[in-house]
C-alpha cells in the first residue's frame, strides 16, 4: 500500500525581489500529523523563485523522510497544495515555464521524486498558514542575522489534534525510522545530525526536463546555501501506513479557483504642468511646478470619470504639488479624503531638472548615455537611478496592497513610478521604460492578487480626456 503524504509549501515576500525567505511541512496524510518542517531565509529574491524553494525543501524532506520508499518500502503519494498558482500551475504542466530564473528551480523540484507520485492543488493562502508562518520565521531570523531554528519556532498554531499512531512492529523500529531519514538527508547534502534539528544542503539532482513542457531545462550556477529542518518526533517519522484521497488538482481555466478579490491600483498619472508639453525633466528634486490652465481641467475630466464609475475606494497621492492638485479634484468629486504617501513622488533628475532631453544630451552627453545604459546609473548631480527608484517604489506597493487588499485604490503619481510599477508587474526589464508611452492625466490600471501574481488592464487610456 501506498504512503501518502501532503506537503505544504510559502515564500515571501509579496515584493518583486526583497529579502525572502520560504516555509514548508511534510503531513501524514492519514493522520494529518506535521512529520517535517522546513525554513530558510534566502536573501534578496522573487517572490517566484522563493515559492518555487520552498516546493524543493518540502520534497526534499518529504523523500529524505522514506528514503527506502518504492524499493524496499511502500511508494510514496505526495499531494503539494501551495497558494502559488504560478507554480501549480507550471508543475502541473498546465502552464509554460518562460523565466530563466524560474527553469532550474522547476527542473529540481521535478527530479526530487517521480512525476507520477506528486499531484499539486492550488489552496487559498488562509489555508497555507503554516507554511507561511514558516517562512515568515524564516525572514525574521534573517533580518535579526540569525539561522531559523525549529526548535523555537511557534509556527504549528493550527494543528489538528494528534491521532494516536498504530503500533507497527517492535519496539525501536520507528527510532530507527526516524534515524534513517536523518541519515539519509545528511549523507544527500552534506548535513550534520543534531537531536531531531539537522543542515541540509538545497542542492539536489537535475533533470533534463520538467513536468511544465520544456523540453531541456539549465542547471543551477552556484549551490544552495544550507537550510535548517525539523522532523517532528520520531515515531511519526516512521509510520503511516494509509492513504487519504487528496483533491484533484484545477484543471484549465474553466476550472481556476477563486483567487479573491485583488487590490486594484488605478494610475492617474498627474495633469499638465506649464513644463509637461515642452517635455522637460521634472521631478523630485526640481521646482514643484503647479498645475498649468490644462492641467486642472485634465484633473477635472478625471475627476468626472471616476465619479461616473464609482469603482475608486480609495485615494493615495504624491507629495508633489501637481500630484496632490490633480487628487484633490477627483477627491472634492468622489467625497473622499486624499492621503499622501512619499513612496510615489517622482525620480529626483539632479542637475537635470528642468532641462530638455537636448539640452541635457549637450551639457551631459556621456551621463545621459550611461543612464540610457544601465538602471544602476543616476542622473548628473547626485539624482536617483532607475534601480532605486524601482527598491522605493516595490515597497511602496508591498506596503499599499497589504493595507489595501481587496479594494479599488487611485494612486496619483509620475511617470517613473507608474512605468515602474508596470514593469514590475510584467516582470520585465528596467529598459522597458523607455518603450511605454504615459500621457499626462492618463490611466493605467494593475490589479494585485493573493497568491502574488499581479494581471495589468491597462496602460495609457486617455479616452475620458476627448
Amino acid at each position: 500500500m501506498a504512503r501518502g503524504l501532503v506537503v505544504l509549501a510559502d515564500g515571501g515576500p509579496g515584493g518583486n525581489r526583497a529579502p525572502a525567505g520560504y516555509g514548508a511541512v511534510v503531513i501524514d496524510a492519514a493522520t494529518g500529523e506535521t512529520l517535517a518542517e522546513a525554513a530558510e531565509y534566502i536573501g534578496v529574491a522573487t517572490n517566484n523563485v522563493a515559492e518555487y524553494r520552498g516546493l524543493i525543501a518540502g520534497l526534499t524532506a518529504a523523500k529524505a523522510l522514506f528514503p527506502d520508499a518504492g524499493t524496499t518500502g511502500p511508494e510514496l503519494r505526495v499531494h503539494v497544495r501551495m497558494d502559488s498558482k504560478l507554480v501549480v500551475e507550471q508543475m502541473s504542466g498546465r502552464w509554460k515555464i518562460k523565466h530563466p530564473d524560474m527553469k532550474p528551480l522547476a527542473a529540481r523540484a521535478a527530479a526530487v521524486l517521480p512525476p507520477s507520485s506528486v499531484t499539486y492543488e492550488w489552496i487559498p493562502r488562509a489555508q497555507n498558514k503554516h507554511a507561511d508562518r514558516l517562512a515568515n520565521e524564516a525572514m525574521d531570523a534573517g533580518r535579526d542575522g540569525r539561522q531559523w531554528e525549529a526548535a523555537a519556532s511557534t509556527a504549528e498554531l493550527d494543528a489538528p489534534a494528534r491521532t494516536p499512531l498504530p503500533d507497527r512492529g517492535p519496539p525501536g523500529d520507528a527510532a530507527a525510522g526516524a534515524a534513517k531519514a536523518r541519515a539519509a538527508l545528511a549523507a544527500a547534502r552534506g548535513g550534520t545530525e543534531a537531536g531531531t534539528l539537522f543542515e541540509v544542503g538545497g542542492e539536489g539532482p537535475e533533470a533534463p526536463g520538467s513536468t511544465a513542457s520544456e523540453p531541456t531545462l539549465p542547471e543551477p550556477t552556484a549551490p544552495e546555501p544550507t537550510v535548517a529542518v525539523a522532523v517532528a518526533g520520531a515515531a511519526a517519522a516512521a509510520s503511516s501506513t494509509g492513504t487519504a484521497a487528496a483533491p484533484a488538482p484545477q484543471v484549465g481555466w474553466a476550472a481556476a479557483p477563486d483567487l479573491g478579490a485583488p487590490a486594484t491600483f488605478v494610475l492617474l498619472r498627474h495633469g499638465e504642468t506649464a513644463l509637461t508639453p515642452e517635455k522637460r525633466f521634472s521631478g523630485s528634486g526640481g521646482t514643484d511646478p503647479e498645475l498649468s490652465a490644462t492641467g486642472r481641467d485634465q484633473a477635472a475630466r478625471a475627476a468626472a470619470h471616476f465619479a461616473a464609475l464609482g469603482t475608486v475606494q480609495e485615494i493615495v497621492s504624491s507629495p508633489l504639488r501637481r500630484c496632490r492638485e490633480t487628487a484633490a479634484a477627483v477627491a472634492d468629486r468622489l467625497g473622499l479624503e486624499v492621503r499622501v504617501d512619499e513612496g510615489l513622488r517622482e525620480t529626483d533628475f539632479g542637475a537635470w531638472e528642468g532641462l530638455t532631453f537636448g539640452e541635457v544630451r549637450e551639457r551631459y552627453g556621456d551621463d545621459l548615455t550611461a543612464w540610457l545604459a544601465d538602471p544602476e546609473t543616476a542622473p548628473t548631480g547626485g539624482g536617483e537611478s532607475f534601480t532605486e527608484v524601482a527598491t522605493r517604489v516595490a515597497a511602496t506597493r508591498d506596503r499599499l496592497t497589504a493595507r489595501y487588499a481587496g479594494r479599488t485604490v487611485l494612486l496619483v503619481t509620475h511617470v517613473t513610478p507608474i512605468k515602474t510599477l508596470v514593469r514590475l508587474a510584467l516582470e520585465a526589464p528596467a529598459q522597458a521604460m523607455f518603450r511605454m508611452e504615459l500621457s499626462a492625466a492618463s490611466i493605467s490600471t494593475v490589479a494585485y492578487y493573493g497568491d502574488g501574481n499581479a494581471s495589468v488592464r491597462v496602460l495609457n487610456d486617455t479616452s475620458h480626456l476627448r
